[in-house]
């Protein structure tokens, strides 16, 4: 599953930012005194542990780093190793800005490990639901709601099939579709059309790592609602709701030690869901149409 590029007259990211200035606000002083304990960059997921505990976790964008080819041109694209250890975690996030997919994904991590110290302070937000499902299932999609679901993720395109909802998948790349999901596909490039005939927008928290998920928000007509779902979405609830999302699908690291362990063999979701992460979800109130 690739997700779809960035717009070509999308803005900077000002949802990172606004998430990264919002977690650093919130945690104050606590944030400028934390250390980055171990990071992995792993083949699917990248995870950083702090020196306080808490964990995070991000996408690795493998996919999308053209540089990743031989040594010399790789080690430009990512963080350096050796290097990462010690080091203060309010630095790494400025990595969140810069061109290089790796180096942001491990700043995301960092920013989510960040949000766990938080909810581990001051607790979880009211928005938070209990459980550990899937965010897709809070969705609550109606029949007949047109879903524009970007990238191709297998389980979401079986359910909307399977209950005959109307949808169309934004995917840069169509052989990740098998020939019976072909009907539904459309060329990436068409977010600026496909996007706002849509009721419901949902996204991969990959999007927030490439820099797309701006733009694809602006494209919601009004009354739309979108989901942010993903171990890449970083769980501060005001951003999202903003711009009319009504539900992100986050993670929360129970054993970080293990899930670095995890990550550091090639692990994936299919490891490490329900054991050393927990699935965690926040419902928002959306948008007036």
């Amino acid at each position: 599953m690739n997700a779809v590029p960035p717009l070509p007259d999308s803005p900077a990211p000002t949802l990172l930012r606004e998430l990264h200035d919002t977690v650093l606000q919130r945690l104050g002083d606590d944030a400028h005194s934390l250390h980055i304990e171990r990071a992995v960059l792993g083949i699917f997921f990248t995870g950083v542990k702090l020196d306080n505990g808490a964990g995070g976790l991000c996408a690795t964008p493998v996919k999308s780093v053209p540089e990743a080819v031989c040594c010399p041109s790789s080690a430009r694209a990512m963080p350096v190793p050796g290097k990462i250890r010690g080091r203060l975690a309010t630095q790494l996030l400025d990595d969140l800005y810069r061109p290089q997919d790796l180096r942001r994904a491990l700043a995301i991590a960092v920013l989510n490990a960040l949000v766990e110290t938080l909810w581990q302070r001051d607790g979880a937000p009211a928005s938070a639901l209990d459980g550990d499902g899937d965010a897709f299932d809070a969705i609550g999609l109606q029949p007949g709601e047109q879903v524009a679901l970007v990238g191709a993720f297998p389980p979401y395109m079986r359910f909307l099939r399977k209950h005959g909802q109307p949808f169309h998948v934004l995917e840069m790349d169509p052989s990740t579709l098998k020939p019976d999901e072909l009907p539904y596909y459309q060329p990436a490039d068409r977010a600026p059309q496909v996007v706002p005939q849509a009721d419901v927008l949902v996204t991969t928290g990959t999007t927030l790592l490439n820099g797309s998920l701006d733009g694809l928000l602006k494209l919601l007509r009004p009354g739309a609602r979108a989901a942010v779902i993903g171990p890449t979405a970083t769980l501060i609830p005001e951003p999202y709701a903003r711009r009319g999302v009504a539900i992100v699908g986050g993670t929360r690291v129970l054993a970080i030690d293990e899930l670095l362990e995890l990550l550091a063999e090639g692990g994936s979701g299919y490891h490490f869901f329900g054991k050393t992460v927990q699935r965690v979800t926040l419902r928002l109130p959306t948008r007036a149409a």
